[in-house]
């Protein structure tokens, strides 16, 4: 017969059961909210990353370094349909603006510009959405976003241009709008901003559960294969005569 332990081999059979069961119920709307198990448990730690990424205000510092500095950039943009909404938020920050042959040329206060995107990134983390929609008099629907992936995108394109004209640190500048001011607006825009020190509980709690499930699964394959006689031994060492 193959199960050579039945007691080894039925103990890992449980285990596995249970953990399927577990698993399965994962995957089931029965954890709270309007999702299951691995929605929760992400939407958490979108909170708490949200409570740990406003650097915002330390890039506005640097911005500031940024006034009065006069720039002329030509970017190529590869998404040419947000290209409209990138002409219109430059020239709303007092620069001048215009999208020909897959590119824009702009020239302005790079201090300026950079100051207004960092105010919409702002608004859009801190969830005044519609202070954004207001500032520009957009009626689209997700405009707010829109916007804020329109100066990503110009921003983005201004880094290596920037950088050819030996504007260095301007580059590095902008650089940082885009990665800690734009980026982490628009991804955590409609989402509650929620401390470690305030969720230590759930958040040990999610990483013990973890670590036990995780440790459940190994002893339920290690059982079932040690009931079959497929277990873990130390060779013997042969002794010379």
């Amino acid at each position: 017969m193959l199960i050579r332990d039945k007691s080894l081999f039925n103990r890992g059979l449980m285990l596995m059961a249970s953990f399927l069961c577990i698993f399965v119920s994962l995957f089931l709307p029965i954890w709270g909210g309007h999702g299951n198990g691995l929605d929760a448990a992400d939407n958490m730690f979108n909170r708490l990353s949200k409570g740990s990424s406003y650097f915002i205000p330390g890039v506005q510092k640097q911005v500031l370094e940024m006034n009065g500095k006069q720039v002329t950039v030509t970017a190529k943009i590869k998404d040419t349909a947000i290209a409209p909404m990138a002409v219109a938020n430059l020239i709303k920050a007092g620069a001048t603006a215009e999208f020909k042959d897959d590119s824009i040329t702009y020239s302005g206060d790079l201090g300026a510009i950079l100051a207004a995107a960092l105010t919409d990134a702002d608004d859009l983390f801190n969830d005044r959405g519609q202070a954004v929609i207001d500032r520009y008099s957009a009626t689209e629907k997700g405009a707010e976003k829109t916007i804020a992936k329109a100066w990503w995108t110009v921003l983005d394109a201004s880094i290596k241009p920037m950088q050819k004209q030996k504007l260095i640190k301007e580059a590095k500048v902008v650089g940082q709008v885009n990665k800690r001011g734009l980026e982490p607006g628009y991804n955590f825009y409609g989402i509650a901003s929620e401390k470690v020190l305030d969720n230590v509980l759930p958040l040990v709690g999610l990483l013990v559960f973890y670590v036990i499930y995780t440790m459940w699964y190994g002893y339920a394959i290690f059982d079932m294969f040690g009931g079959i006689g497929l277990g873990m031994s130390k060779p013997k060492v042969k002794k010379e005569a």
